[in-house]
């Protein structure tokens, strides 16, 4: 009988999860934030380039069909733009070790550097934003958030 109430409870949230699910991800996708970090980070980089290298160093080494796949790109425009982070020396691409066909970015240092700036622009404008919430609540959001992420990757990945 649990399991039953709990799934009522579940099913009269998912619309306000969903829309602030897509509130956040809309606030994400911005033009605007993606400058914002990059001028606060005080690095030069085109905006296009910004969340590629991001996904590059959180994700990498990965695959540039799946790093399209999770940017929401078409594959050949981001092959494109990794071969431009290339260019500037941000990333590099290699054969992947478990498949020769696949071609793999990886951060260089000199990327890396550039996403260490960014995190901490990152956390400066983000503490802002987290400056009246108390602890508690802070590590409960990103306890459930993390939750959240992983269970949606589950669900998303191919088994």
């Amino acid at each position: 009988m649990s399991r039953r109430v709990q799934n009522t409870h579940i099913k009269k949230r998912v619309r306000s999860l969903h829309e602030a699910l897509v509130d956040i991800i809309s606030v994400m996708n911005r033009r605007q934030g993606d400058e914002m970090m990059i001028r606060e980070a005080g690095i030069s980089l085109d905006r296009a380039l910004f969340p590629l290298l991001v996904g590059i160093e959180r994700r990498g080494p990965i695959g540039v069909v799946d790093l399209a796949d999770r940017m929401g790109r078409d594959y050949t425009t981001v092959s494109r733009q990794v071969a431009k982070l290339e260019t500037l020396g941000l990333v590099e691409r290699r054969a992947s070790e478990a498949d020769r066909r696949v071609s793999e970015a990886t951060i260089t240092a000199d990327g890396k550097a550039m996403t260490d700036a960014v995190d901490r622009a990152r956390e400066r404008i983000v503490g802002g934003m987290f400056a009246s919430w108390d602890d508690r609540d802070i590590e409960d959001l990103v306890r459930l958030m993390r939750k959240l992420a992983d269970a949606m990757t589950a669900q998303s990945d191919p088994a």
